[in-house]
Formats: C-alpha cells, structure tokens, sequence
C-alpha cells in the first residue's frame, strides 16, 4: 500500500505540466455526443413498459445516465483548469449566455413544434398542456448557466476550493432531503425547479437538473481537474487509480439495480425514475464521481491504441458538443412528436425502426455540426 501511495505522488507536479487537451476527456464527451439522437429518440419512441427491453436499456439507462449526464457534468468542472478565460467575471457572463442560451433552444425544440403540432392536430393535451414547462423548464444547459454563475460568485468571494466543496457537499445533502417537492402552483414548481427538485400533483418530473442537487458533480470534477493539470504521468496514474472505482461503480449500479440501495428501497431508483435521476441524492452524486475517474482511465487507454481517424472523430465529436446536442433536438422532437404524432397518431414505435431513426438523425446532425463549425471559423477569422 506504501508503495502504491508513493507512486500516485510521482505521478505528479508542483506545475501545471499536462495542458492541451486531454483525450480521454474529449472521449468523456464524445461517447454520450454520439448516443444523444439514440437515447432521445428511445425515450421519444417507447412506451414506458418497454424501457427496459435490453436495448432501450442499454440506451436509457447505461448511457444516458452514468456514461451520460453525469460524465458529462464532471469533465465540464474538470475543464475548468484548461479554460483560456478563468476570471470570476468569465465565469459568470459564461454561465448567463448558457442559461439563456437554454431557454431559447427550449423555444426551437419544444416551443415552436409544439404549436405547429397543435395547429395540426389540435391536441390541446399533448402540446398545450406541457408548453409551459418545456420551454421554462431547465434542462442542461440551464443547470451549466446556474452553476458558472454560482462559481463565479463563490470565486469572485475568494471562497477557497475546500470551502467550494462544502457548500457543494451541504448543497447535495439538502437536496437530497428536500426534493420531489410540490409548489402546487406550475408556474412555482417551473420557477423553482431550475433550483430544486420539483413535480406536481400526479408526481411528474418539474425540474431536470436542479442546481442544489448537482451542483457538487461538477465541483468535484474541478477539484479532480486540479490534479489532472498537474499530472505528468497519467498511464501510471490511471494503471493503479481507476479500475478500483469501475469496478465499484458497476458493482454499485447492479446493486442499484435490483436493490434500490442508491436512493431507497420504497421508490424507484435512480436507473428507473426520472424523478430519482433528476433529483439526484448525494452518495450517488459521490458515485457519479467515482465512475467518472475510473471511466477517464478506460478512456485514456482506448484512445492510446485508437488509429489516428477514430482519434479525429472523437475529437471532432468533443469540439462539436453543443452544435450537436442543439441540432439532434430539433431533429428528434420535430420527427417523433410532430411528424410521426401527425401521420401514425402516435409517436410509438417498435425498436427496429426506433433504432434506424435514430442512426438517420445522427447522420444528418453530425454533418450539419460540422458545417456550423465551419462557418463559425470563417466568420471569426473576418
């Protein structure tokens, strides 16, 4: 065990040695980028009693959560350290244009599709009904607005990082008590789930990523970005560190699983309940972390033996992130909820052509991102 200690600290420096970006990062990015059209679309296409069949399963639940959100969440606080523009006042105005920046993809996605279905079909339950809430709502990127804009403001207090994570870690604890919580009142429960954990009357989800219960993801990814800047041997780093956490978390997301031990044993877990994976307790936010960092050395292994073009996509993928998480959105509702609703009467579909639904939007997204890209070179070197 001594020795093992002692190489962990020759893995690392007093300077910030490891700059540039960092492919298992870029692979943390890439992999849920790739599997946003499949994982949407699953949820779009398929009937609640059939989310577990193995590849809506597969979709759902191991991507789109461990592999998902979280991971994406964790190196988002870790990429802090590799950030040209680190100022509290970068921070924040960050954190405000990603907030608004959320509502107005909520309006493209959500609110325009929704009108133009009701125009159609004049279904006031599906498309009038949840307007309000799909398009004030929060979902991810509000959450990444509300957290720089948080961290900004405990940095600009000169809030040291220990004292960061103890907020972080009261934060977590609060929200794992204080959630599932019903204002009575919609335009209340839509308003304050951007912070808490929320649902209404007949117990459906108010609130994606409330603040108070994720915010200690992304701050432990920060502190692990700390140590990742200063790492000047990763391969030995990441040979002793991660596969004790992967293999923990796999053994904790069986668990989870069959048990319900992440959250409780009364409601669904957090692998079956939007409710529990929206409004996230804390050991799991703790686990969430822990995967992270084992994944990160799976991660870093595979893009050391990758050829030079899977290597490129990967990257591409990273760079691309939010080009392709607005454009397969738009893809995704338009096609199920409107297209599919309007000529099928319903949006339902079998798992065969859920998933070639989902291949086509994907590769139709990831050109356009590519071309959006391109065009945002070309204008910023005018």
């Amino acid at each position: 065990m001594a020795k093992m200690i002692e190489s962990l600290k020759n893995c690392f420096s007093e300077e910030k040695v490891n700059a540039g970006r960092q492919d298992e990062m870029d692979m943390a990015r890439a992999i849920p980028v790739f599997c946003l059209p499949f994982v949407h679309t699953f949820i779009e296409c398929t009937p609640i009693e059939r989310l577990y069949d193995p590849l809506p399963f597969f979709f759902n639940i191991v991507i789109g959560q461990p592999l998902g959100a979280p991971m994406f969440v964790f190196a988002m606080g870790a990429c802090i350290h590799y950030a040209k523009k680190r100022s509290p006042q970068d921070f924040m105005k960050r954190g405000l244009i990603l907030f608004i920046a959320g509502f107005f993809l909520n309006f493209l996605r959500f609110g325009l599709p929704y009108l133009l279905g009701y125009a159609i079909n004049h279904d006031a339950e599906k498309y009038l009904t949840p307007w309000a809430y799909k398009v004030f709502g929060n979902d991810i990127l509000q959450f990444a607005g509300l957290f720089f804009l948080l961290f900004g403001l405990l940095s600009y207090l000169k809030i040291p990082d220990l004292g960061i994570l103890g907020i972080s870690a009261v934060m977590s604890v609060i929200g794992s008590l204080v959630r599932h919580v019903d204002m009575g009142v919609p335009a209340l429960n839509i308003a304050l789930g951007h912070f808490i954990g929320t649902q209404d009357a007949a117990e459906l989800v108010m609130s994606d990523f409330p603040l108070i219960n994720w915010f200690m993801l992304p701050v432990m990814g920060y502190i692990f970005g700390k140590f990742l800047i200063r790492m000047k041997d990763k391969a030995t780093f990441y040979k002793i560190l991660s596969p004790i956490p992967f293999v923990a978390y796999i053994i904790f997301f069986i668990l989870e699983y069959v048990y319900g031990i992440g959250q409780n044993k009364v409601e669904p877990t957090v692998l079956a309940s939007e409710n529990c994976y929206y409004h996230i307790l804390w050991y799991d936010v703790v686990g969430f972390a822990v995967f992270a960092i084992g994944v990160f050395g799976v991660y870093y292994f595979l893009m050391s033996v990758f050829p030079e073009p899977v290597k490129r996509f990967v990257n591409s993928l990273s760079r691309n992130i939010t080009r392709v998480y607005v454009i397969h959105w738009l893809f995704v509702v338009i096609l199920t909820n409107v297209v599919l609703y309007t000529i099928r009467g319903t949006q339902d579909l079998p798992i065969g052509p859920t998933f070639l639904l989902s291949t086509v939007i994907f590769g139709f997204t990831y050109p356009l991102a590519l071309l959006w890209e391109s065009a945002s070179k070309k204008r910023r070197a005018k």
